[in-house]
């Protein structure tokens, strides 16, 4: 159960968090660190915005400080922060929140399957299989980066990208099994045939409800 004051979670700031436990650093530099071990691929930190606008909610909570401003003459001033005492303990807690919980997640793509018949069948199919493919290519650049991983490299540092595999090739199976039956005409759907199923399943319109009285 997490802890009632502390503040909402994000996976940018915990990544925000986790990379200040090596030391104070400057933006820039965190930025460059994400990249160089592949986080960009895990959360949007290509954004500079995004990331001050965390690590400005991160300092309001008491998660992080300013710990020196570098100038250089020529540049602009670098403002360094550091991570907080309570920040490594927020870190943590938000990491085993984030490990088990399922709750409050709410993808895109799942919302627009629960509506998958406001497009014709034709339309839907199309727009699954443009996904299949985009999935399908980000498959390949998963596995060849599996493949090109250093020999030396411990498996606790490419967790992220096997999960990021057995997901991708779980989702592609299944999308291509929905589009056979769409295909095929197995999967199928008319607006007279959604009429029925809504006048059928769907409570009737109460002219007075109990929010009403």
């Amino acid at each position: 159960m997490p802890n009632p004051r502390t503040p909402q979670g994000s996976s940018l700031g915990l990544i925000v968090l986790w990379q200040l436990f090596d030391g104070p650093m400057h933006v820039y530099r965190m930025q460059k660190m994400f990249e160089a071990q592949g986080k960009d691929r895990v959360v949007n930190v290509r954004s500079r915005a995004s990331l001050y606008q965390t690590i400005e909610r991160l300092e309001r909570h008491g998660l992080v400080e300013v710990s020196e401003t570098r100038r250089t003459e020529g540049y602009p001033d670098r403002v360094v922060y550091a991570i907080t005492d309570n920040g490594r303990a927020v870190a943590r807690e938000w990491l085993r929140e984030m490990l088990h919980n399922t709750e409050g997640q709410y993808p895109e793509f799942i919302a627009a399957l629960s509506i998958l018949f406001g497009l014709a069948t034709e339309d839907a199919r199309a727009e699954l299989e443009l996904r299949a493919e985009k999935l399908q290519a980000a498959l390949e650049l998963t596995e060849q980066g599996l493949a090109a991983a250093d020999t030396g490299l411990p498996r606790l540092f490419l967790l992220e990208e096997e999960y990021r595999k057995a997901m991708l090739e779980a989702e592609i199976s299944w999308l291509r099994g929905v589009i056979e039956d769409l295909r095929e005409g197995r999967l199928t759907w008319s607006e007279e045939w959604l009429r029925e199923l809504a006048a059928t399943f769907l409570p009737a319109d109460d002219p007075q409800t109990e929010e009403d009285k």
